[in-house]
């Protein structure tokens, strides 16, 4: 997508769309939006929307029953994720240089642990895990990390045979 200054960005082909606020896809970047583009842990979103629907049921405004945040985003599910990608940001601030080893052991610990939280919460729990809005946030999440720290992930995956936009995907059983 040509802009009026000559800069041209290509979207890689396969490349996952974002859904949570903040994110600004990468074919829709420049100068002045730059700065709106941030790595939010969709844990964040799913913690603001579970207070919103409960004091929107605190008010009377929303029933009990239509109140369905709770039973997607259940308290185990938000605190595990939260923990596990606030662990990968520490992580991944404290590489100086990685090489793509480091890059692609970090995202597989990250993604192991996701499923440790899925499996504990679909398997044990009988309780809702990562379900497609929530994978495809957590992907976006890792991306959009990735390339926040410098990481060029189309040639990250080039390198090491990863389809286009499958990088937690040699992992991930969400």
């Amino acid at each position: 997508m040509p802009y009026r200054w000559g800069i041209t960005i290509r979207r890689p082909v396969g490349w996952g769309f974002c859904t949570f606020p903040g994110h600004v896809p990468v074919d829709q970047r420049s100068p002045s939006n730059y700065a709106r583009l941030m790595a939010r842990r969709p844990s964040d979103e799913w913690q603001r929307r579970v207070d919103e629907q409960a004091a929107d049921v605190a008010r009377g405004s929303l029933s009990a029953a239509d109140a369905y945040a709770e039973r997607l985003w259940p308290e185990s599910l938000r605190v595990g994720t939260d923990a596990a990608l606030a662990g990968f940001e520490l992580e991944l601030r404290a590489l100086k240089s990685p090489s793509d080893v480091d890059i692609l052991g970090m995202v597989q610990r990250l993604v192991l642990t996701l499923n440790e939280i899925n499996e504990r919460q679909h398997m044990r729990a009988g309780l809702i895990g990562y379900e497609t809005g929530e994978r495809e946030e957590l992907c976006d999440y890792i991306n959009v990390s990735l390339e926040e720290s410098g990481v060029d992930i189309v040639a990250l995956e080039a390198r090491n045979g990863i389809d286009r936009g499958e990088i937690a995907g040699r992992w991930r059983n969400w």
